[in-house]
């Protein structure tokens, strides 16, 4: 009877009881403008798996991984979703970009597989009653309003500036919205190209506007172009964005003029006492599991505790164990869900780009948390 009801509940969760396997899929830019980020979430999928592994799997059940490179394109990751689909998986760690979530999101739902992103921040990922589409990051509107109320403590006048993303505009547009909620205006609000490597015709605007502050919605890359196309016409313009910007490739892209720059990001995961551990393991491997390493490791931690509170690998099971409030122990502290998917408890900071004893950019975290960031800018002036 018990190998009865496993063989049943492996046939509801779509992993072949031949194999006495769970499928994971990991859907990311491993190619393409953001396979950096891509990188970071497959160092964290693996890891995870291969500790779980170590203890045994999920309810006896070894996971099995397969990774589909979506590119940053949705087209691109619409045909990894249908792989995924053919290829029978429980869950998907991913994507990446909101772009790519948003429709994946879809197609992984439609088949009842999981689908918990580390990285996509667009509110509508969450907003459209999904029930099998988690994240253990947190939204833009939630970043938007700490952008928000530092800028309109701190900022005399403000563009904003996005890629035309859905991330990216998303983002632009929550901040806008918030600002407008506390009084400030934009003097400037405008959208280019993501991969764009020629800003100077915007620069130009942004000089002539006056901005003091640029808030940016978008990439690393085209943000430390941007930067370095400020500087170079002699404008001191400061820079905030998001998390995006937690990139060694934002530093390349900018060189010097990084320094100075302001993000929003949620206080370093590596820090944790929950995280001691595995950030060893990765040390251990010569990883730095920076930015969102650790969320996609956690993304596989929930996966499996929640399998565990069910006690079956249905993914029916699974979603209500994630939506009925239970928290999980995960590197990134305690997390439990609401019934749209989204973490209970985010948490947001500032963090300022500039050198460290070695010569090298490196961002560390402003005084103030989140709730009092207003403050933060009195050790800006």
């Amino acid at each position: 009877m018990r190998f009865r009801a496993l063989f049943l509940a492996l046939l509801a969760s779509g992993v072949t009881p031949a194999a006495a396997e769970v499928r994971i899929g990991l859907g990311a830019p491993i190619t393409g403008p953001d396979a950096a980020f891509g990188a970071e979430l497959r160092n964290g999928v693996e890891l995870a798996i291969h500790d779980i592994n170590l203890r045994g799997g999920i309810l006896g059940q070894h996971l099995v991984l397969s990774i589909g490179d979506d590119g940053s394109d949705p087209k691109k990751g619409l045909a990894v979703a249908r792989k995924f689909v053919a290829g029978k998986v429980s869950a998907v760690i991913g994507h990446f970009n909101s772009t790519v979530t948003l429709p994946t999101s879809e197609i992984y739902s439609d088949h009842a597989i999981l689908d918990i992103t580390p990285a996509s921040s667009n509110p509508q990922v969450t907003e459209r009653g999904l029930d099998f589409v988690f994240r253990t990051c947190g939204r833009d509107d939630q970043q938007a309003a700490v952008a928000a109320k530092f800028l309109a403590a701190n900022a005399k006048k403000i563009a904003i500036l996005h890629d035309r993303t859905s991330y990216g505009k998303g983002l632009a547009d929550a901040t806008r919205s918030a600002l407008l909620a506390l009084g400030a205006k934009e003097v400037l609000y405008d959208g280019v190209e993501k991969g764009q490597k020629d800003f100077s015709a915007m620069v130009a605007r942004i000089k002539a506007s006056g901005a003091d502050f640029l808030y940016w919605g978008g990439g690393p890359t085209e943000a430390g172009l941007i930067l370095r196309q400020l500087r170079a016409q002699k404008t001191d313009t400061r820079l905030l964005a998001s998390d995006a910007i937690a990139s060694d490739e934002f530093a390349a892209a900018g060189g010097d003029a990084v320094g100075g720059a302001l993000m929003t990001f949620p206080p370093d995961v590596r820090e944790r006492p929950e995280a001691s551990e595995v950030v060893k393991e990765f040390k251990g491997r010569n990883i730095e599991p920076e930015a969102y390493t650790l969320y996609a490791y956690a993304a596989v931690e929930v996966l499996e505790q929640a399998a565990k509170a069910a006690g079956s690998l249905k993914t029916e099971a699974i979603a209500r164990a994630l939506h009925s409030g239970t928290r999980f122990k995960t590197v990134l502290g305690e997390i439990s869900y609401d019934s749209k998917g989204d973490v209970t408890e985010p948490d947001y900071a500032l963090f300022v780009w500039k050198k460290g004893p070695d010569g090298k950019m490196e961002y560390n975290r402003l005084e103030g948390r989140s709730a009092d960031i207003g403050e933060a800018g009195k050790s800006l002036k």
